[in-house]
């Protein structure tokens, strides 16, 4: 179906940028939330291949992509809440939610708040807590930046992000992404670093009752499958899934397992509905 692009604000008056999916009446539905410095063409894989099968929207966070750029600080709760605005916007009681990296600690943030608005959620290359060295190391990313400019880091980022034969076959993607990052705000990247240094959701990651399942690439050095099976122990999620050949950022380099483990985990909350929900 048709892509919809659409603008949604904030309780506090920011502008949301999203693209909606329509699917036929009775549709599951899904909210995606994506990684720091990119936006929400992250989704578009996975979006396109659910395509009649679900009804879908990805927004660009606050700060990112088409989004407004307010001051910080941010919170990854405020982010949660901005979401919880945007399916206000769209007249969706719940919806399920998958985000990836920053999006994963959002869509942790989002179906503890709002577990009454929570379906299912997928968590993609993320963490519950960085560790305690987090907000200096975060802080590091953000003076780097601010001295050297967002081009600078770069080089770090891709090979951060994918594997070295996914990014020899996509140059065309890698020239795409390196212009998302590098049309960031600084201050809103700043302020993004600054809230990923400070997020802890260990202690609010028994509040999700939903069903829920993480995903994490075998060779993802940001947030590494040890973090990514304490986050699945923590929200009850099962064995965490690691992806063989995939680094950071999966919903680009595997889309395919990332919608095979979205269907499932909407067929789980199909089942828990009939069912009249868990306890």
């Amino acid at each position: 179906m048709t892509a919809v692009e659409g603008m949604a604000t904030t309780r506090d008056g920011v502008a949301l940028a999203y693209t909606r999916r329509p699917a036929p009446e009775g549709a599951p539905r899904i909210a995606f939330v994506h990684s720091l410095a990119l936006d929400r063409s992250l989704w578009s894989g996975v979006t396109e291949a659910l395509d009649g099968r679900a009804e879908t929207v990805a927004l660009d966070c606050r700060g990112h992509g088409r989004s407004g750029r307010p001051a910080g600080p941010y919170t990854v709760e405020q982010f949660a809440d901005d979401l919880r605005d945007l399916l206000d916007h769209l007249g969706w009681p719940r919806a399920a939610v998958a985000g990836c990296s920053m999006g994963g600690c959002v869509a942790q943030a989002f179906a503890a708040r709002h577990a009454d608005r929570t379906t299912a959620a997928l968590f993609v290359d993320t963490t519950a807590w960085y560790g305690p060295t987090a907000a200096a190391d975060w802080a590091g990313r953000a003076a780097a930046a601010r001295e050297k400019g967002l081009a600078s880091l770069v080089p770090f980022q891709l090979t951060r992000w994918f594997g070295d034969d996914f990014r020899a076959a996509r140059p065309g993607l890698m020239a795409e992404l390196t212009g998302i990052f590098t049309a960031n705000d600084l201050a809103a990247y700043e302020a993004s670093c600054a809230m990923l240094g400070a997020a802890d959701l260990r202690a609010s990651a028994a509040a999700i009752g939903a069903p829920a399942a993480v995903l994490v690439g075998a060779d993802d050095k940001a947030t590494p499958p040890e973090m990514a099976r304490d986050l699945a122990a923590r929200v009850g999620a099962g064995p965490a899934v690691v992806v063989p050949g995939t680094r950071h950022l999966t919903p680009l380099e595997n889309p395919a397992v990332v919608v095979d483990a979205l269907v499932r985990l909407l067929d789980e909350a199909a089942a828990d509905s009939r069912a009249g929900g868990r306890s």
